[in-house]
């Protein structure tokens, strides 16, 4: 947190300077980053993640409203750790993948609020469905000195507006699914 703050110290200093302040590219940890959801049904709630998915970040620790990012998920790569239920999930009920391979997510504005606290807005499509979302999250910390840093948040959606709608009779499943990310980020190479 301490190298966040010193990053917003600095920053009035590199404009005096003259220094140009542009979001940065960044790339995932791979090893240290997930995407999971979880759908909660009358007999047992399904929890899950992508296995497949990348993230195209751009970050100014110093201007942090510019920074950007835009998520690909292989909606193939759905894993609730019960085979059955993944193909299931693959399916036309659900999302579809043979007609719709991807998720999406590509920021449109990211809010710095307190402290560490950020709102990122943009736009999620599922199905060939997009949806403006708030994903209300926390830059967990930034290393200026090593360039790297973590951000993480979590959201709600309503499936049925992206047309994974399915309701089986027997296991009920709530329209409203949580979404989470955890993601590190360093320096692109």
């Amino acid at each position: 947190m301490k190298a966040w703050h010193s990053a917003l110290a600095v920053a009035p200093f590199l404009v005096a300077a003259g220094a140009a302040i542009a979001p940065r590219p960044f790339v995932r940890d791979v090893p240290h980053s997930q995407i999971n959801f979880v759908a909660e049904s009358q007999l047992v709630d399904a929890h899950g993640t992508f296995d497949k998915w990348d993230a195209e970040i751009m970050f100014d620790a110093e201007h942090v409203e510019a920074s950007s990012v835009v998520i690909t998920i292989d909606a193939k790569s759905i894993n609730t750790r019960i085979a059955q239920r993944d193909n299931h999930l693959k399916s036309n009920d659900f999302f579809a993948t043979d007609s719709f391979p991807t998720i999406t997510f590509k920021s449109a504005y990211v809010n710095a609020l307190a402290d560490d606290r950020i709102n990122i807005t943009g736009d999620l499509t599922i199905r060939g469905r997009t949806k403006r979302i708030t994903i209300p999250s926390r830059l967990v910390f930034f290393d200026t000195t090593r360039s790297i840093g973590r951000v993480k948040g979590q959201t709600t959606i309503d499936r049925n507006e992206f047309g994974v709608s399915y309701q089986p009779p027997l296991n009920r499943i709530n329209p409203e699914i949580q979404l989470q990310f955890d993601i590190s980020f360093k320096a692109k190479p």
